[in-house]
């Protein structure tokens, strides 16, 4: 399940709120959701996080590939390890797989959660952070037990 059912849902949630984004809203248009907190905003971005290393569509789609690949190797080992890992590699596989579509087939991300002090992100980058968040907690925790 946490490797199959999870990553799914994150794909699912991610590519649907990109099309309802894309159907509805025009490129660059600003709704105010909280007049200057939170607005949904859609741009398409071309790098990574911040805009990061724009047009570099060959390398993420290389990276993208290269993480769902090392998942899928090291799935027995993630799926015999505590929930945070198994959660937080179902979260990161689903944004991986959810940007890399967007990659894939425009060469850029839809990104619209605006909260106006942060640069815009999507439903795969919240995924992506969360797992990694979960992942290295686990770790945090084991170290720390370890003394």
């Amino acid at each position: 399940m946490w490797l199959f059912v999870l990553p799914l849902l994150v794909v699912i949630a991610d590519q649907f709120s990109k099309y309802i984004v894309v159907e509805n809203m025009a490129l660059g248009q600003s709704v105010p959701i909280i007049e200057g907190i939170f607005h949904l905003t859609y741009i398409l971005n071309p790098g990574a996080a911040f805009g990061m290393f724009a047009h570099s569509r060959l390398f993420f789609i290389g990276i993208a590939v290269a993480v769902i690949g090392l998942i899928i190797w090291a799935r027995k080992e993630i799926l015999a390890s505590p929930w945070e890992v198994k959660c937080g590699a179902g979260l990161f596989l689903g944004g991986a797989v959810g940007n890399l579509i967007d990659r894939a087939r425009q060469g850029v991300v839809i990104d619209f959660f605006d909260f106006r002090v942060w640069p815009i992100f999507n439903i795969a980058d919240i995924a992506i952070c969360i797992g990694v968040g979960l992942i290295i907690w686990n770790l945090l925790k084991t170290e720390l037990k370890r003394g």
